[in-house]
């Protein structure tokens, strides 16, 4: 089975379009199937992107990718922890986007590795977890997107749970409570996510999570959750930063205009 990917109608790709696209290009192939990338329908902006974040390279072009605005397209197949989150430092949250201090870097860093370990234990995927972002500079946006192609968070919390027909929408409302967890054998570790969701609320930025039939948005006004009228098999997470002009810190630091 060959699958055509035709870019006619596409006129710009956001991060978590780009992570979604190499998903499905994996599972195709992991599938016994062969996908097909049409670059002779791109229009000119989406084909730079995509050899500037390096995804051309990864899908096979002969394109060694350059950094601009992009966060690397990344691909991992298993946990590795320091280099993930040495790449979300360096290559996220580093780069002078966003005035951050180290301390709050390395927090935030941390919070977004429990995402990558929620993926690795609980998603069941063959492709792995795959990562990629872009600094927009006239709207002055950071955004880091973060996918698998597992079975989704809904699924595992109606396993834990013991409850078939829990909604999508209370299946996430549960998971991103602090304190729970369907990791059984790792102990409490669930994905409150504490310190992100504040950081998000504080700098006015954006957290959603697209998985299986859920759907959770995290903005300044609060936490919202919805079922998803289509099914997506996976997990797709958008952090979205604003880069203002404010010195990010934790409250603790030696800082005249702490973050909290």
């Amino acid at each position: 089975m060959q699958v055509h990917f035709d870019f006619t109608q596409c006129g710009f790709l956001r991060p978590n379009a780009v992570v979604f696209l190499g998903g499905l290009v994996r599972i195709i192939n992991d599938r016994g199937g062969k996908a097909r990338l049409d670059v002779s329908t791109m229009q000119q902006g989406v084909r730079a992107n995509l050899e500037i974040n390096g995804f051309a390279y990864a899908m096979g072009a002969n394109l060694s990718p350059w950094k601009g605005n992009s966060i690397p397209y990344r691909e991992d197949s298993f946990q590795d922890e320091n280099g993930i989150v040495e790449y979300l430092k360096k290559n996220w949250l580093g780069r002078g986007w966003i005035n951050i201090s180290p301390n709050l870097m390395n927090a935030i860093a941390s919070q977004m590795w429990e995402i990558y370990t929620n993926a690795f234990d609980h998603s069941g995927s063959g492709v792995g977890v795959l990562s990629c972002g872009q600094y927009f500079p006239k709207r002055r946006e950071l955004v880091l997107a973060v996918a698998d192609f597992g079975v989704g968070i809904p699924s595992n919390v109606r396993i834990h749970k013991e409850d078939p027909i829990l909604s999508g929408k209370c299946a996430m409302q549960w998971a991103f409570t602090r304190g729970t967890s369907t990791a059984k054998k790792l102990g409490p570790r669930g994905m409150g996510l504490d310190l992100l969701k504040e950081f998000i609320r504080v700098s006015q930025g954006g957290l959603a999570i697209y998985s299986h039939d859920g759907y959770a948005r995290i903005t300044k006004d609060g936490e919202f959750y919805q079922d998803l009228p289509v099914f997506f098999e996976g997990t797709l997470v958008q952090v979205t930063l604003r880069c203002d002009d404010i010195y990010y810190s934790l409250s603790n630091e030696a800082d005249p205009a702490p973050y909290f």
